[in-house]
């Protein structure tokens, strides 16, 4: 009987703990069939929602970006609108500028629209309109949308334009928190609060308010010296350092002059 050839042992099939390569190949097909089959339930299962959302996403993004475009387009016409209402202040054409500034006032961009009403307010007392201008301000000063800065400008005016109907009293109360140094408005509301002190009869508090105007250095120097001389009437002292009082206003004092007699005296030695 003829014996069977031997066998020869493929190297891939050695026992060696490994898979061949043969193997490797089938496994790989198993796992990428596995995972088409996962992503096709996936996608069978959850495609159309994923896609409805990433679309609605698109569509918001899209949507804030027009309207960004349009807000920023919008804040660029009420600026040019805004300066052009003031050309026409300049050029003396107060109708035209009130009419247009009246037009920007009823727009939704507040800044603009608080801007606009200060702007009206100004032309009606240009236009001795102190009523129709006191409305105007009391409108901006009451509107908590609008800027800060333009609240608080537009009180001062208020009270400006209606200090001889109000009692001193209101005007005090209204102006407290802006009559302090270090606030924008402390030269003004301070004038206007030291006004209504001297009104109501209290010459120290009045006095008082106006030296500490005089003091300082944030309020315009016109202001200051007004300031001074109201204080010095009602016999405050609001005058800190009188030689630099004096320098300011072109005066030799008697330090500076003696100064200068050193210095020539001190050219004449050298020689």
């Amino acid at each position: 009987m003829a014996s069977n050839p031997p066998v020869t042992p493929n190297s891939d099939s050695k026992d060696t703990g490994k898979p061949s390569s043969e193997d490797e190949v089938l496994m790989r097909e198993i796992d990428e069939a596995v995972r088409s089959d996962e992503l096709g339930d996936f996608m069978n299962r959850y495609g159309k929602p994923l896609l409805g959302v990433l679309v609605a996403g698109l569509l918001g993004f899209g949507g804030y970006l027009f309207w960004d475009s349009r807000q920023e387009a919008a804040m660029e016409q009420s600026s040019e609108d805004l300066v052009a209402a003031i050309d026409q202040v300049k050029a003396g054409n107060l109708d035209s500028a009130d009419k247009a500034a009246a037009a920007l006032a009823d727009s939704d961009n507040v800044g603009a629209a608080s801007a606009a009403s200060m702007l009206r307010a100004g032309i009606a007392m240009e236009q001795d309109k102190a009523k129709e201008a006191a409305a105007l301000f009391a409108q901006v000063a009451d509107d908590a949308k609008a800027p800060p800065a333009l609240r608080d400008l537009a009180k001062v005016r208020e009270m400006t334009a209606t200090f001889d109907e109000r009692k001193p009293a209101e005007v005090i109360a209204a102006l407290k928190d802006l009559a302090v140094p270090g606030n924008p408005y402390f030269g003004s509301a301070g004038e206007l609060t030291a006004m209504a002190h001297l009104e109501a009869g209290d010459e120290a508090k009045a006095g008082a308010m106006f030296a500490d105007i005089a003091k300082s250095e944030d309020v315009p120097e016109s202001l200051r010296q007004r300031a001074r001389q109201m204080a010095g009437m009602l016999g405050v002292d609001a005058i800190e350092d009188v030689d630099k009082l004096l320098e300011e206003q072109g005066i030799a004092t008697a330090s500076a002059a003696k100064e200068a007699e050193e210095a020539a005296a001190a050219d004449a030695a050298a020689e």
